[in-house]
């Protein structure tokens, strides 16, 4: 058998709201909320004080705001907060070169092979929350497991500024009481589907029959079952390119669709910067994202043999795919977003437009 990789699941804990009460002490032990004050702005992050009243990151303010009335809202500051990401990444670094973020404030850290001396997974663990407090006066919660969504749970189990250790050995065990909704993957639906069958923790899972599972999800159930036994064997990737390039905007005021064109062409404009920095890949699908007045969330998308070429063209195609949005006319929305998917090489898309383009010769009268 393959030696068990040692992975660490590094997450900050109440990050941005941290930050805040870290730079103004005036807010040490309240209860904090860093978001936009209005109707139509959300939560970005809540302090551990605020959570007690049900305030969680990805709500409506107004909400909060009702649940919390004392709390203190802060508005956001992404260039602070991505200026204290960097310290954190420097941190890691330190360690392995195999770091893999998934945000500004977590990250999946590969340390079988360390660069620093210290040869425990949890040693290391260990000097990279000590390093965090003493260099950014921040805490970090972390998990060290064999691989990396044991480790993701666990980093989540001992939280705020807790460590959770799962060697290999212990790894069903630890897995099986916990509700199979813990599991990547399992979403409220499938949760309940499972539920349905008598499913609740992962242990019930792992005690259905396999060939019951693939019969019944396809794929997904053998998939289900590796996960009940702890198994992942995907690996922690530096460098991840990105799957989609999109900028999206909450209105002041719900709008009917045929008003949302001059917002549409602003979030192409915006999409279009981002994009102009991709230099080896580039995009054949643009995506239109509506969200109504009820949150409901809709997705429109078009593949071209070839990419947009330019802002106003993406913003035509965005606009163009109202068409298949199927809602009532008098649908009024909340949001709108413009993106870019469907990355393939530079090259790649190159020899598919000379192809193309002789085609269309051939084709000519």
């Amino acid at each position: 058998m393959a030696t068990p990789r040692k992975i660490i699941h590094v997450d900050m804990d109440a990050f941005y709201a941290s930050v805040e009460q870290r730079d103004d002490p005036a807010l040490r032990g309240r209860p904090v909320v860093v978001a936009w004050r209005g109707a139509r702005s959300v939560v970005v992050a809540a302090s551990y004080e605020a959570r007690p009243f049900g305030v969680r990151s990805a709500m409506p303010a107004a909400r909060a705001e009702r649940l919390c009335p004392q709390a203190v809202f802060v508005p956001p500051d992404f260039p602070r907060y991505k200026a204290v990401s960097r310290q954190v990444r420097a941190i890691f670094h330190r360690h392995t070169r195999l770091v893999e973020p998934l945000s500004l404030d977590e990250a999946y850290l590969d340390v079988s092979e360390p660069l620093s001396g210290l040869g425990s997974a949890t040693g290391i663990a260990e000097s990279i929350r000590a390093d965090i407090r003493a260099e950014t006066g921040l805490t970090a919660s972390a998990g060290v497991a064999p691989n990396k969504f044991v480790a993701k749970i666990a980093s989540d189990q001992n939280k705020p500024d807790g460590l959770c250790v799962v060697p290999p050995r212990k790894v069903v065990a630890f897995l099986a009481p916990l509700p199979v909704g813990r599991l990547p993957g399992v979403g409220k639906v499938m949760q309940a589907r499972l539920e349905a069958l008598g499913v609740r923790t992962v242990a019930d899972l792992r005690a259905l029959p396999v060939a019951g599972l693939e019969q019944r999800f396809g794929r997904w159930g053998r998939r289900l079952h590796e996960l009940s036994m702890g198994v992942d064997e995907r690996p922690v990737c530096p460098s991840r390119p990105a799957l989609q390039i999109s900028s999206e905007d909450t209105f002041e005021e719900d709008l009917l669709l045929d008003d949302l064109e001059p917002h549409v062409r602003r979030m192409a404009e915006s999409t279009w910067k981002g994009y102009q920095r991709e230099e080896r890949r580039v995009a054949r699908t643009v995506v239109l994202k509506l969200k109504t007045r009820e949150f409901r969330i809709l997705t429109r998308s078009l593949t071209q043999a070839l990419p947009p070429a330019s802002a106003d063209e993406l913003a035509s195609i965005a606009w163009g795919l109202r068409a298949r949005v199927g809602l009532p006319d008098d649908t009024r929305y909340r949001l709108v977003g413009v993106g870019l998917s469907g990355f393939v090489e530079r090259e790649l898309a190159m020899a598919q437009r000379g192809l193309f383009d002789a085609a269309t010769a051939d084709a000519a009268p």
